[in-house]
């Protein structure tokens, strides 16, 4: 499989977990008997954000190693 398919696979992954945790946060705003643990979801946030971000290098560093190798063969 491709890196870059990859890396956009592992994007669209962390996007999904963040929504799902943003959503959580959402209704917790209603009240309800279900306590919400805001510290668990805001961890869930965070480790969307970083594997949104970790991904995204991982499409840079592959563009940058695509754009060398075409400056050394071009």
């Amino acid at each position: 499989m491709d890196l870059m398919s990859i890396a956009l696979g592992g994007m669209q992954q962390a996007q999904g977990s963040f929504e799902r945790a943003a959503g959580r946060i959402a209704k917790a705003a209603d009240p309800s008997p279900d306590a919400l643990d805001l510290s668990s979801e805001m961890v869930a946030l965070l480790q969307a954000r970083n594997q949104f971000h970790s991904n995204a290098r991982v499409i840079q560093i592959g563009d940058d190693m695509q754009k060398t190798l075409l400056n050394l063969f071009g």
